[in-house]
């Protein structure tokens, strides 16, 4: 038959070889990538605090890597104890003894499998077991703060009392504990933040039997635009309010919309971190404060965490409002 060529296995094998050849002279020639052999850097800033007589939280700032980090591990007493993604730059380790000292260190990783020297070793010594604690701590009252910076906010809050204890002072964003303190401090500094991002923070007290208070009220906070960035897009001034009624719940939601240069056809609402429902105005969207109320069926007691976001004009998703929390039948 015209047009075919049948290829003689001889032949294959000499293909093989010749790409075989080939492939180790490019190599030997710096053809292929070299392999990543550097090492990231030690993380600094580890702090080691007793959450309860049974638990330890650990904390460390980002380390840095000429490819990129992708995890930390934990070491107590050299011992690998807990390990995290390059997003976390803290853990909890459990399972530890009552009023027994140990020391922790950390060490980042990267793609390749390089490991960071140990960090600075931290020592801390668990309190003791607290017999019939059985109380959780008072909630954290008057939680104040301000921005310092567009990557950092600093928090003060009234202290909590405990019928043991206070052990420490966690602090929540958006349901997400991401810093702790002794239950001596009452004030709190974050860092790492995103400049022009809403923030919503709260507080609870834990003591030593690892009982947590109630939330503290809410605090948003606006960290500052760095130069040269757009303006925020974020609604402001969320409220919420629920009403039973029969088996069902009404959540009422308020808030005011963001000046966007144009008018806002839509915003999308999400509720424990999942888009639920798009907000389409009927007629002519509202200007200013707008209002809007959405009907649930869950049972009493159960608990929201909702935020929404506009559609600006150019048809794109703007920020995000502060997060607010409902728990039906409250």
């Amino acid at each position: 038959m015209e047009g075919i060529t049948v290829q003689r296995p001889h032949a294959r094998t000499a293909l093989a070889c010749s790409a075989a050849l080939l492939l180790a002279t490019l190599t030997a020639c710096g053809g292929s990538a070299e392999a990543d052999t550097v090492k990231p850097t030690a993380p600094e800033g580890v702090t080691a605090q007793a959450g309860s007589a049974t638990s330890v939280h650990v904390m460390w700032e980002r380390s840095s890597d000429n490819e990129g980090i992708t995890g930390y591990d934990v070491y107590r007493a050299g011992e690998k104890a807990a390990s995290v993604d390059a997003g976390k730059l803290m853990t909890d380790v459990d399972g530890l003894t009552a009023s027994t000292a140990y020391t922790f260190t950390v060490r980042a990783r990267d793609a390749a499998g390089n490991r960071s020297a140990p960090s600075a070793a931290v020592p801390v010594t668990t309190p003791a077991d607290a017999p019939a604690d059985d109380e959780p701590p008072t909630t954290p009252t008057r939680l104040r703060g301000k921005a310092d910076s567009g990557r950092t906010v600093s928090l003060s809050w009234g202290g909590s009392t405990d019928d043991v204890g206070v052990t420490s002072y966690d602090v929540y964003q958006e349901d997400s504990r991401i810093h702790s303190v002794p239950g001596t401090r009452t004030t709190a500094r974050l860092t790492g933040l995103r400049p022009g991002t809403v923030y919503t923070f709260t507080v609870r007290a834990r003591d030593a039997a690892d009982r947590s208070s109630p939330d503290s009220a809410p605090l948003d906070l606006t960290t500052p635009s760095a130069p040269g960035d757009p303006d925020s897009t974020a609604p402001t001034g969320l409220r919420t309010e629920t009403t039973a009624q029969g088996r069902e719940h009404l959540l009422d939601l308020s808030w005011d919309q963001p000046d966007t240069g144009g008018t806002i056809p839509a915003y999308q609402l999400f509720l424990n971190g999942e888009p639920t429902t798009t907000i389409v105005w009927g007629g002519t969207p509202p200007r200013g404060r707008a209002t809007y109320r959405l009907t649930l069926t869950d049972p009493p007691g159960t608990r929201y965490s909702l935020k929404i976001r506009p559609k600006l004009p150019d048809g794109t998703w703007g920020d995000f409002s502060a997060q607010r929390t409902v728990v039906l039948g409250d």
